[in-house]
């Protein structure tokens, strides 16, 4: 899971629809994809104390990047 929560700060929101897009068309199913991003936001909010310094960036919003970045980009959890 990426922790890297600054390279999400200046996202906007076109780009947003376009990265969910993107999951979106890559996804096999699109019921279980959705349940996927909403379990992660859910998980991510309870979890991680940097939403509370960083209200910006929603946990499902946050949630939408990371699973398009690790679907599109497996280098970045291969290691």
């Amino acid at each position: 899971m990426i922790n890297n929560i600054g390279q999400y700060k200046n996202t906007d929101s076109h780009q947003i629809t376009y990265k969910t897009e993107e999951l979106l068309e890559v996804a096999k199913n699109r019921y279980k994809i959705t349940i996927q991003i909403a379990n992660r936001a859910k998980r991510r909010k309870y979890e991680d104390i940097d939403i509370i310094d960083d209200p910006l960036v929603k946990p499902i919003i946050r949630a939408i990047l990371e699973m398009v970045d690790e679907i599109t980009q497996p280098e970045i959890i291969g290691d």
